[in-house]
């Protein structure tokens, strides 16, 4: 079997940027939801979907906004969008699916949490994590733990983890610190980029194993005098930013790979939220119903 991995948070944000904006008879904004729960739909109707969860930040702010004042947080966001966060979990449950909301860690934790704990079931043939983010690119494994941008139809197994970054999995959140990651406001050590980074951890594979002197580099990365005086002055700093970009896999998952076999939508919840979001047409593409 193949277990599906969905990176809710993001979906809601592509849903409520792509998708007709609409609101339901109170007022209230509905049309990234309504997004959200088309997708979602969409994949369920795919063969050979299922197991799946659904991973959320309940709350944009994580135990890395206490580490660096910089990390990303919810300002800026729309409030349209903001308003739909609690609600998209409820829609989502009422689809049969596991849902998994994140407080203190963030959905990207509980992802590769989910992934770290099913990679190795002997009944588990692929982990498959719906995201295009790049941080996730660390939980790949070979082709048994794979990303796919389900919006471009692109998958990225090991193989393409390398020829994306010029790292290995393992590297990603060296990479992340060194290059930095705007997303999630890492700001990366300056006068590294994507090449240059790739270039120096495709060798020495982690930060602490790059030499301070450039002339113990043995790599040919062009301006590598300015690049290892840059990373030896700015050592601590790295060292946050690679931990900002880890992602824990210790997250709180109470179900196992059994619960997120996904069994049907319950008709009387999934018929009830469309009445209130005014989604009328949605019952009508769920491929299966409990009851």
């Amino acid at each position: 079997m193949k277990v599906h991995l969905v990176d809710g948070t993001f979906e809601l944000f592509r849903a409520f940027f792509g998708a007709p904006p609409a609101r339901d008879e109170a007022g209230r904004p509905v049309g990234a939801i309504r997004g959200l729960l088309s997708t979602l739909v969409s994949l369920l109707r795919e063969p050979g979907v299922t197991h799946v969860a659904c991973a959320f930040d309940h709350v944009i702010e994580s135990f890395r906004n206490e580490l660096f004042a910089g990390y990303k947080t919810g300002e800026g966001i729309d409030p349209d969008l903001l308003a739909q966060f609690h609600p998209a979990e409820r829609a989502v449950a009422a689809l049969g699916m596991v849902v998994w909301p994140m407080v203190e860690l963030e959905a990207d934790d509980a992802l590769a949490t989910g992934a770290f704990r099913l990679r190795d079931d002997p009944a588990v043939e692929q982990v498959v994590i719906c995201s295009p983010d790049k941080d996730l690119s660390q939980c790949v494994v070979g082709s048994r733990v794979i990303c796919r941008d389900r919006l471009r139809g692109k998958d990225r197994d090991e193989a393409g983890v390398v020829a994306r970054f010029g790292v290995e999995p393992a590297s990603i959140p060296d990479w992340l610190a060194l290059v930095g990651d705007d997303a999630d406001g890492i700001p990366g050590i300056p006068g590294f980029g994507e090449k240059s980074a790739g270039a120096v951890l495709a060798r020495y594979r982690t930060i602490d194993a790059i030499p301070d002197d450039a002339a113990r580099w043995d790599v040919a990365v062009r301006g590598r005098d300015r690049l290892a005086a840059s990373l030896r002055e700015r050592r601590e700093e790295a060292a946050l930013y690679r931990r900002l970009a880890t992602l824990r896999t210790d997250a709180p998952l109470a179900e196992g790979l059994a619960d997120l076999q996904w069994r049907g939508a319950p008709r009387a919840e999934v018929e009830a939220l469309c009445r209130e979001i005014g989604f009328q047409d949605l019952p009508t593409r769920v491929p299966r119903f409990t009851s």
